[in-house]
């Protein structure tokens, strides 16, 4: 940001690397990552296991009781072990630079809508070599035929913060 910071949180499907839910914020709390969490769960169903940094909004107990809660294996990385997380970290590299070096938001709601348009983009319209050319949306259908009749249930998710101010 021109002043001050704002954290991104991401929930991505492991498979297909499909954004399911994010939210934007001015302070590290625990709250908007679990916004992400329970709209996440809401909308797409059930994963088998969560993935997470060891963060301490990722650590709470507020976070990791709606998972226990639900039978979700709780996976967290190790310390300064990036590959553990490594679909969620190569969604923040993208945003960085096709995005948000692009832009120089000066308020969070102006942020908030230009990093919406880019998950739209990235999730519908962006194609991925690793998914053989498709898009994030596309590659989920491919693996369920039926996806487009029924909310989608991802095997696994992951996610973390990432900073906007230090990109």
């Amino acid at each position: 940001m021109a002043r001050g910071f704002a954290y991104l949180v991401g929930i991505i499907d492991v498979y297909s690397r499909w954004l399911l839910a994010w939210r934007l914020s001015n302070s590290m709390d625990t709250r908007f990552c679990l916004d992400a969490l329970e709209e996440a769960l809401e909308r797409y169903g059930q994963p088998e296991i969560f993935n997470s940094d060891q963060g301490s909004q990722f650590t709470s107990h507020a976070l990791t009781s709606v998972l226990e809660a639900r039978n979700i294996r709780i996976s967290m990385d190790g310390k300064g072990s990036w590959r553990d997380n490594v679909f969620i970290e190569r969604f923040w590299w993208s945003l960085k630079y096709e995005h948000v070096y692009l832009h120089a938001y000066d308020d969070l709601h102006v942020a908030r809508e230009g990093i919406g348009s880019y998950i739209e983009y990235y999730n519908h319209d962006r194609r991925h070599s690793s998914l053989d050319k498709l898009t994030p949306v596309q590659a989920y259908e491919q693996k369920s035929p039926n996806a487009a009749a029924a909310a989608p249930i991802p095997a696994g998710l992951a996610s973390g913060p990432a900073p906007l101010g230090s990109w």
